[in-house]
């Protein structure tokens, strides 16, 4: 069984994307919160994240994703004795198709009635985390992290032909060899955003540091 991830704060065009995946291609879709309530009012057959690890969403929705039936899914090595042996020990399925996009944290700061702990609320933890895992296995993982890639990805997909994507150059993101410096500002953005607020938090406004942290 093969399952495709599906977790995203832009929903836009992600229905039609899910029906293909699973009603095309025979993925077993895995979707959590929002998304997997929107795939499920479409009738489009999704588990849940929750009910595939076990594991429920907790602290109002800040863990999620972040369990190993998830990121052992995606990291996996294909034909690996060992990764094998571990999935198989611990109940964990291949995840082939990751599809994620981030929680829109410079939108949210830029409104300007915005509060404190909404900023901080939309600072992603699990979005990134599955980016960067799936980036990390590209040889085996498809990452779609914009609803621009999805018709195109679906194209290939009906083609049979991932590898063209993978070996051009000129397609962005989705790969499954992704432009690894498109990733860079992921850390940039992390890294930035903890040393303002830890930095600012205590001497400034929250309009201030999160005016700070907008401009990073």
């Amino acid at each position: 069984m093969s399952y495709a991830l599906l977790s995203v704060s832009n929903k836009d065009r992600i229905l039609p994307l899910a029906s293909v995946l699973h009603h095309i291609h025979g993925y077993t879709l895995l979707s959590s919160g929002g998304t997997a309530a929107v795939i499920s009012e479409a009738d489009i057959p999704v588990i849940k994240v929750s009910d595939y690890t076990g594991s429920p969403e907790i602290l109002g929705g800040r863990v999620k994703t972040l369990h190993p039936k998830v990121h052992g899914g995606i990291l996996a090595k294909r034909d690996d004795e060992v990764h094998d042996a571990d999935r198989e020990a611990n109940g964990i399925g291949l995840i082939d198709i990751v599809v994620v996009n981030l929680y829109p944290f410079q939108e949210t700061v830029a409104k300007p009635d915005v509060t404190w702990d909404e900023a901080i609320e939309n600072i992603d933890i699990g979005g990134p985390t599955m980016v960067r895992s799936a980036a990390k296995n590209h040889k085996h993982v498809s990452i779609l992290t914009n609803p621009d890639q999805y018709e195109e990805f679906i194209q290939a997909l009906n083609s049979d032909d991932l590898s063209t994507l993978a070996n051009n150059s000129n397609k962005k993101k989705t790969t499954k060899k992704p432009n690894l410096t498109k990733k860079a500002p992921i850390k940039d953005k992390d890294a930035n955003k903890s040393e303002q607020i830890s930095n600012q938090k205590d001497t400034k406004s929250p309009e201030e540091t999160l005016a700070l942290i907008l401009l990073h």
